[in-house]
Formats: structure tokens, sequence, C-alpha cells
């Protein structure tokens, strides 16, 4: 087999491996959630987010929080993700949102997992509905907090507008991106 033959097939041959992974990981629904399904994966998600010791101070100060509790992320040099979620002030749903976002270069797997933001003020709050889609990266910064920081959270330590946390990841790709995601309201049924 020549060179340029095996350059070829290598492509091919990761797609066919990860192929798998993609049905068995995230299988794909065939239409949008109902507000009951998202209401559902939200309650779920916020068990797990309250189960975790360092989320308690970003709880009691967030003004409201966006859980996203499945977000799809897959690709193969060109990648994309996909999400629905809820927006929750205090014990109730103000709104439902959708975040997608792609990706290009070097780009293998799929994964799924969850996303919660925290927004600390109600400024930041206000630039997401301002925003007929927001587009993380423009408007209040946003903190991805990793593991690390998040042993080093207190009340007193919070001092950025919107934090943002990933939970339950699963599957064979290294991180979750947020940035270039556009975050856009939604009306499911």
């Amino acid at each position: 087999m020549t060179q340029h033959t095996r350059r070829h097939l290598l492509p091919l041959g990761a797609a066919i491996a990860i192929a798998p992974t993609l049905l068995t990981v995230a299988p794909r629904r065939a239409q949008a959630a109902t507000r009951a399904e998202i209401d559902g994966e939200v309650t779920n998600a916020l068990r797990t987010l309250r189960a975790q010791d360092n989320t308690r101070p970003l709880f009691a100060g967030a003004k409201s929080i966006l859980i996203f509790p499945r977000i799809l992320s897959g690709g193969f040099i060109v990648g994309g993700q996909y999400g629905e979620g809820a927006l929750i002030a205090g014990e109730r749903t103000i709104g439902y949102y959708n975040i997608a976002g792609a990706s290009f270069g070097f780009t293998i797997g799929a994964q799924v997992a969850g996303l919660a933001m925290f927004f600390m003020t109600d400024a930041a709050r206000a630039a997401l509905d301002a925003a007929s889609g927001w587009e993380i990266g423009t408007g209040p910064t946003v903190v991805a907090v990793d593991q690390g920081l998040q042993a080093n959270i207190t009340s007193t330590t919070l001092s950025e507008p919107v934090y943002a946390i990933s939970f339950s990841q699963q599957g064979l790709m290294a991180s979750l991106s947020i940035n270039g995601s556009k975050i856009t309201r939604i009306n499911p049924e």
C-alpha cells in the first residue's frame, strides 16, 4: 500500500472507530425536546450539582442558573455541539435555551456533558436577555471552573459575573469548549 493511500484511509478508519461511540454515548433525537423533557433533565442535573460540596457558594450567590443537562459534542476535523436547557431563578423556570457551536481544526471524538452557567449579577443575566442569541465570549466575562478552581471557591472569592461548570462528561473528547458557542432562547412544546 502506498503512503498516499494510507493517508486517505486514516480519516476513514478514525471515523469508523468513533462511529460506535457516537451511537452509544448520545443517541440523536428526531425532534427537539419538550418542556417536560427539559425540566426533568434539568431537575436531575440540579440534583447532581447540588451534591457537589464545591458548588454551594455558587448556588448561594447566583441570581439565576442556566443549565444544559446534555450537550452533545462531536466531530472529525470539523466539530459541533448542541444542547437544550433552562434558565432557573430560585425554583422557577424563566425560559428555555439551546446552545450550539462549531469548531474547526484537529477535532476528533464524541462526548456528552452537562453545563451549568451561574449568573452572579443581574447585569450579566440582562446581557443574556438582551441578545437574540448570546455568543459566549462577547458581553460579560464567563469563567470556566475546573476541578482545581472549584476547590478554592468560597463566597468571598466570587467576583466574576458568570461561572461555568461542566459535569457528567461521557465519551472520548478532551473537553467541552464553550467559547464561540451561541445561546439562543427557544420555545419548546
